[in-house]
């Protein structure tokens, strides 16, 4: 174990150099002593408020850091909002006594420091996490300080002497449970740097590498995997000394990159917010899990993972929705969640086994499989993430020779009267800001989008975006619009080139003119159209073309006001 290892509960008291580095902001160092003096006068300040429960909703990751020690040093309970929506927070508001935000945060004198309080936290000091819940109620997670005190030494017994004292860079939020572990009370409990900052792609992780030299890299699954494609990728140095990444499978085609990269895969870990982390795996090495150290795995009956942790805070054996197999090694490999195997036609269907299936298609990135409701049944959908190569196939066969092609592919696994019925493609799946892929968002792509069309299709290819949009013919648009010959009225596609770009070119929403404007064919209820959009950033212009089957329909450039 790391001799400067502290046991979380000591942390505010322990008898650290002053200067021992904390948080790396920009060019500056903030040291324990600057960690310190915050906890204690957010502490000394936070014990005179009525009030037991804290939310401590701060974006800062050093604030927050100091706010919830603070917060745990005065004997009361932090709670840990996922987000900071002023919706989300009244939903949550009877669940909290004490919302703290930056602009309730006291000033802080560097000069005096007021007296801590106590001399050490509860071992079993209660923090509670929100999750997002099934039902879309955020669920709330208790652990203990002793559990988060117990997984943060089984990470540097496994990967500390790998670490040594190189900072942390991350591009996770620190508010759940995997950034906050990663992110904050690892670094702090062995005297690590973390950054400041949030590096969301390849520059500006590149400007912080300029910075700090060496580091670890905190990320998730779908960041990892779109960095691949981003500029800066491929001239990144030096070449960080780990990345991690929870929150969902890594793909093998992005594992695959990153070891020729940087000579090693990014280590994956897995686990969840009731169990903390249970096991990892890299995948230039193998596919199969090994459990992390402590952690005791089993298989029940039905094939579910059962656990036994220090990370639970309880003795007993926590029995898992994940479905797997144990070689002989001991090592397992995921089977899918045991939630999602349902039941089609009276088939059971594992949808993770659908999704891994299409993977293998070179065509497809990743897939997302979901349950649809039908007229008489439920049926099977898809999103499916294309490759660059599945993206060219898209804009040379059409969607549907695509979706014929893929559903050939797949026949060859699982019976056809399970294969999906409906399909979309997309340029990347909807994972949220944890790395998570919720089922609502997948079967919200085969919804109506807000403008009132239906989101056939989307994929970059040679800078351009592409789109196959499928035009209702309920669409209200049509009403008068004319009476025995309905045809879709020119200012809608405008808007919908407009609302469709703005998605990726935020700033063409300041709209000025639309010049060239051309409308060539009608465009009936029920039609298919192909859009292509094309930005020219230093012009402020954007390009718009509608494709009704081989013609034309409707074409201009949207030439907009740019960032103020």
């Amino acid at each position: 174990m790391n001799a400067s290892f502290v046991a979380l509960r000591e942390l505010p008291w322990a008898s650290r150099e002053d200067a021992t580095p904390v948080c790396l902001d920009e060019d500056t160092v903030l040291g324990f002593d600057a960690f310190k003096v915050r906890v204690s006068t957010y502490a000394s300040w936070l014990g005179g408020k009525p009030g037991l429960r804290v939310a401590v909703c701060l974006d800062d990751p050093f604030e927050f850091a100091c706010a919830l020690f603070a917060v745990l040093a005065c004997g009361k309970e932090p709670i840990v909002p996922s987000m900071s929506a002023p919706a989300y927070l009244a939903m949550l508001g009877p669940c909290y006594d004490v919302l703290l935000t930056a602009a309730e945060l006291p000033l802080v004198d560097a000069c005096e420091m007021p007296v801590m309080p106590g001399g050490r936290i509860d071992a079993d000091a209660p923090l509670t996490l929100y999750t997002s819940g099934s039902s879309g109620v955020p669920k709330a997670v208790r652990k203990t300080l002793a559990q988060f005190d117990a997984e943060v030494r089984t990470l540097e017994t496994q990967w500390g002497a790998l670490l040594g004292q190189t900072p942390m860079l991350a591009s996770v939020p620190h508010r759940h449970i995997y950034g906050l572990l990663f992110r904050i009370f690892w670094p702090l409990a062995a005297g690590r740097p973390f950054d400041r900052a949030s590096c969301m792609d390849p520059l500006q992780l590149q400007a912080r590498l300029e910075r700090v030299g060496r580091a670890a890299v905190v990320s998730s699954p779908s960041q990892l995997d779109r960095w691949t494609e981003l500029p800066g990728f491929d001239t990144l140095a030096p070449a960080p000394s780990v990345y991690f990444s929870s929150g969902g499978p890594l793909s093998e085609q992005t594992a695959d990159t990153y070891a020729r990269r940087f000579g090693a895969a990014p280590v994956e870990i897995y686990g969840s917010t009731e169990t903390g982390g249970i096991a990892w795996r890299r995948r230039d090495v193998s596919d199969a899990w090994q459990g992390v150290p402590g952690v005791e795995l089993k298989c029940d009956e039905d094939g579910a993972l059962v656990v036994r942790s220090p990370h639970l805070g309880h003795d007993d054996w926590y029995r898992t929705d994940d479905a797997v197999a144990f070689d002989e090694d001991g090592r397992f490999r995921l089977k899918g969640r045991l939630d999602r195997i349902v039941k089609l036609d009276g088939k059971r269907v594992s949808l993770p086994e659908i999704e891994a299936h299409l993977a293998r298609h070179p065509y497809v990135a990743q897939a997302a499989a979901v349950v649809l409701p039908g007229a008489v049944r439920e049926r099977l959908g898809v999103l499916i993430a294309l490759t660059r190569e599945g993206s060219a196939a898209l804009l040379g066969e059409g969607r549907v020779a695509l979706a014929k092609r893929l559903r050939r592919h797949l026949a060859d696994y699982v019976e056809a009267v399970v294969l999906p019925r409906r399909w979309r493609f997309c340029a990347a799946l909807p994972f949220d800001a944890r790395g998570k892929l919720p089922s609502a968002a997948i079967a919200a792509a085969f919804d109506v989008h807000p403008q009132g069309m239906e989101v056939l299709a989307q994929f970059a290819h040679e800078d351009a975006q592409h789109y196959e949009l499928r035009v209702p013919p309920s669409l209200v648009h049509f009403d008068g619009h004319f009476p025995g010959l309905p045809i879709l009225p020119g200012v809608v596609q405008i808007d919908w080139a407009v609302q469709l770009g703005a998605e990726h070119w935020p700033e063409v929403r300041s709209m000025l003119a639309v010049e060239r404007l051309k409308f060539m064919a009608p465009v009936p209820p029920g039609a298919i159209l192909h859009l292509t959009l094309a930005h020219d950033a230093v012009r402020r212009k954007m390009r718009f073309a509608f494709r009704f089957g081989e013609r034309d329909s409707a074409s201009g450039i949207v030439a907009y006001r740019g960032a103020a």
